[in-house]
């Protein structure tokens, strides 16, 4: 069947849409790590603007002090936009899927409800960036399927890590199975 001319480019572009959008989505972390800078041209991270607002929660952890009554630390974890969702569809997380995790000091008091601890002091973040591809092997941040950083609550643009494999790596040993990342601890990260 000839369509006419204008029904056949309707059709064209349509199908063209459409297939944009499909072949679009598993690029969507990369687009976005690159329509919000978390990594400049020489591999340096940051941490992202209004990522509380525009990123997804993905969960919190709380640090056990030594002996004592309430937490040590409250660790607040930060997905970029869909991260969730392609964490559910592909069972992993894509290329350009930033995580950050705020880490606080926690203060606790007894309320109604009992002892309650809550974040009382920022103190840093730790960035990471899913690259499967080291983009920058002349980077000692970047390997292991990711880009790693940690930044003192002063300075969101300059990181104090040196070297993953010492700064970083050590505390992500036991979640070396899922790709270092602690994905049991994640709730949302499970189908529902």
């Amino acid at each position: 069947m000839k369509l006419p001319g204008t029904w056949h480019r309707m059709v064209v572009l349509t199908m063209l849409v459409a297939l944009g959008g499909i072949a679009g989505e598993s690029f969507s972390a990369s687009r976005h790590a690159a329509s919000h800078p978390v990594v400049d041209s020489k591999g340096n991270l940051r941490v992202p603007d209004n990522y509380q607002t525009r990123y997804e929660s993905l969960g919190a952890w709380s640090i056990a002090p030594k002996p004592g009554a309430g937490v040590a630390q409250m660790h607040l974890v930060y997905a970029s936009p869909r991260a969730i969702e392609q964490f559910r569809r592909l069972g992993h997380f894509p290329d350009g899927t930033v995580l950050v995790k705020e880490v606080w000091e926690a203060s606790t008091q007894s309320m109604t409800t009992g002892s309650v601890s809550r974040p009382s002091h920022l103190k840093g973040w730790f960035v990471m960036v899913r690259a499967q591809h080291n983009h920058h092997p002349e980077s000692k941040l970047w390997g292991d399927g990711w880009a790693w950083s940690w930044f003192d609550a002063g300075n969101r643009t300059k990181t104090t890590s040196t070297d993953y494999r010492k700064d970083c790596k050590g505390c992500h040993v036991p979640a070396q199975m899922t790709d270092w990342i602690y994905v049991g601890g994640y709730p949302a990260l499970k189908s529902n």
